[in-house]
């Protein structure tokens, strides 16, 4: 490893939707985080590592930052706050406008306080027309100090490049602090658990998925030729009648969940998957700090 080498920790924050972990994974080049058009589609803080020969970018992503309404809401809005401490470089996505609502001047309120360098990204470059892309610029730097602005496309990997360059002008001199083939700190149960929970957001109406968890009860490796991963995994959801939507009219719905997220498990594990779907209730479970903490979301994390 060579003296120049950079490494150091970047944080994503903005609002929900504004293509955090659709950037993220385009970076990496591998799915890592789920996405959806829905809020709160990422719960936990997720670490993903890109590494190059100029150095290695350790990336958090995070909740959307939003007005937490339960337990769930105020651990998610814990993790986008910690995120920000103790990083090299913050990365704050908008959506191209020159509007700025309140919940972005939140955020800044927040970054205001940051000592990392904040740099601006204005995803969805690919949408507006570039006289348009330079006065939503100006508005934003009219507000904040910020360190760089990167207009990008996260969908369709427009101006990563730069963005990447970018961000090794703010990192310090280092060794790596991951091994060059990892990617990602989440476990594969973890990320099973998220697949399953993505097509469920995808799949089911809207006030359905902010009530859902999916814990893996099983996953075990069959060996042979080719190899089997067994997995049972349980959806819990919050009421009686939501049961019923999920499960779909003699289990349709669960069926195309399963059929969804099964083959980008396998492509993921690399062997063939047997996947078993149950639904179960736990009434108000984003309430209960006992529940919250079992289905996966740590304060220890915040």
């Amino acid at each position: 490893m060579e003296d120049n080498t950079k490494s150091g920790f970047v944080t994503l924050i903005g609002r929900p939707n504004v293509g955090k972990s659709t950037l993220m994974n385009q970076i990496i080049g591998q799915k890592i985080a789920i996405t959806s058009q829905k809020p709160q589609t990422t719960r936990n803080r997720i670490q993903t590592v890109y590494t190059a020969k100029r150095g290695q970018i350790v990336f958090v992503d995070t909740p959307g930052m939003m007005k937490a309404k339960n337990k769930l809401g105020d651990y998610m809005v814990g993790v986008a706050m910690q995120s920000m401490k103790d990083v090299d470089v913050v990365l704050f996505l908008v959506e191209p406008s020159d509007y700025i609502g309140e919940g972005d001047k939140s955020i800044m309120e927040q970054l205001s306080k940051v000592k990392s360098p904040v740099i601006l990204v204005i995803n969805k470059m690919d949408t507006v027309k570039k006289p348009d892309l330079l006065r939503f610029m100006d508005a934003y730097c009219k507000v904040f100090d910020f360190a760089e602005i990167v207009p990008v496309s996260a969908l369709k990997g427009e101006n990563i490049e730069d963005l990447i360059t970018t961000i090794y002008q703010y990192l310090p001199y280092g060794p790596y602090f991951y091994d060059e083939d990892t990617l990602t700190d989440q476990p594969q149960r973890q990320i099973v658990a998220e697949l399953i929970r993505e097509k469920a957001l995808r799949l089911l109406e809207k006030e359905i998925p902010h009530g859902i968890a999916v814990v893996i009860e099983q996953m075990t490796y069959r060996k042979g030729k080719p190899g089997i991963y067994d997995i049972e995994a349980t959806i819990i959801c919050e009421r009686d009648s939501h049961k019923g939507i999920i499960i779909g009219k003699n289990g349709a719905m669960l069926k195309r969940i399963g059929s969804m997220a099964r083959p980008e498990m396998e492509d993921m594990l690399e062997c063939k998957v047997n996947l078993k779907l149950w639904v179960k209730v736990k009434k108000d479970w984003r309430e209960s700090d006992y529940l919250v903490k079992n289905f996966g979301y740590h304060k220890e994390d915040t």
